[in-house]
């Protein structure tokens, strides 16, 4: 039975989509049955962001009214026979969708996937609350920038309403320069801060959301590995800035 994750956030720009995207790929990619929902209405950009835009036929609003299958709304990624793409409405975005409708599609999933995702929209409106009603689990995505844990940290408090199975932060975007410098704070106090535990840490390099799947970056193979084993490994932001050539690229960076 699949264990179903909202990927969520307080603030919009965080990567809430991409992170959702190089995670379902990288535990597709581990052998995974792994379908990644869009349950954005408004500004649905999954298919984009996984690289098959171009062969949606059916979206979800077309299974909730009838026009097909369950199945036939699914895109397989052509990197990974794993992996399954439902988008949101493209055409009919202002249409209202219950969370009970959304609920019943993805549970009638459930049975035959290991993962599904759910990229919700961001903010705490009703997008938000309809992506989490599907879900058993919730991730949020924030950056370490101050306007960013705040807006996560209200989204983690109306989370916890939810008496959701399991609740976690991704901590995206983090600059191993400034981690070592003191001039960000640390994993550790941002843990302390939103009183949820970090399921991962993603640094802010040239790269890593280069939208090639074919390349995951070895930060999201941490942290799958941490979603699959419960464990609390986290990649290494600062190693590149380690040692003397590290030096030099702090100095470098700071100067751009």
């Amino acid at each position: 039975m699949a264990r179903k994750i909202v990927v969520t956030s307080g603030k919009g720009g965080v990567g809430k989509t991409t992170v959702a995207v190089n995670l379902a790929a990288r535990l597709a990619q581990k052998g995974e049955r792994v379908v990644l929902c869009d349950a954005d209405f408004g500004l649905n950009n999954v298919d984009v962001c996984a690289g098959v835009e171009h062969l949606v036929t059916y979206d979800l609003v077309d299974v909730i009214e009838g026009r097909c299958r369950a199945k036939q709304a699914l895109v397989k990624h052509p990197l990974y026979s794993n992996l399954f793409i439902l988008t949101s409405s493209h055409s009919e975005s202002e249409r209202y969708v219950s969370p009970q409708a959304v609920k019943l599609v993805l549970d009638g999933f459930a049975p035959q996937f290991d993962f599904i995702f759910i990229d919700s929209p961001a903010g705490l409106d009703e997008g938000f609350h309809r992506a989490v009603a599907t879900a058993d689990e919730a991730i949020v995505v924030t950056t370490p920038h101050i306007s960013a844990l705040r807006d996560a940290d209200k989204a983690i408090t109306v989370l916890k309403s939810y008496h959701l199975d399991h609740l976690s932060v991704v901590l995206n975007k983090v600059r191993g320069d400034l981690l070592m410098n003191g001039e960000c704070l640390s994993p550790n106090e941002i843990e302390e801060l939103l009183k949820t535990p970090l399921l991962g840490i993603l640094p802010e390099e040239y790269g890593i959301y280069s939208g090639d799947l074919a390349e995951i970056h070895p930060a999201f193979r941490v942290l799958a590995g941490n979603l699959l084993t419960g464990r609390n490994k986290m990649y290494d932001v600062t190693k590149k800035y380690s040692g003397l050539w590290g030096n030099v690229k702090r100095i470098l960076r700071r100067n751009l």
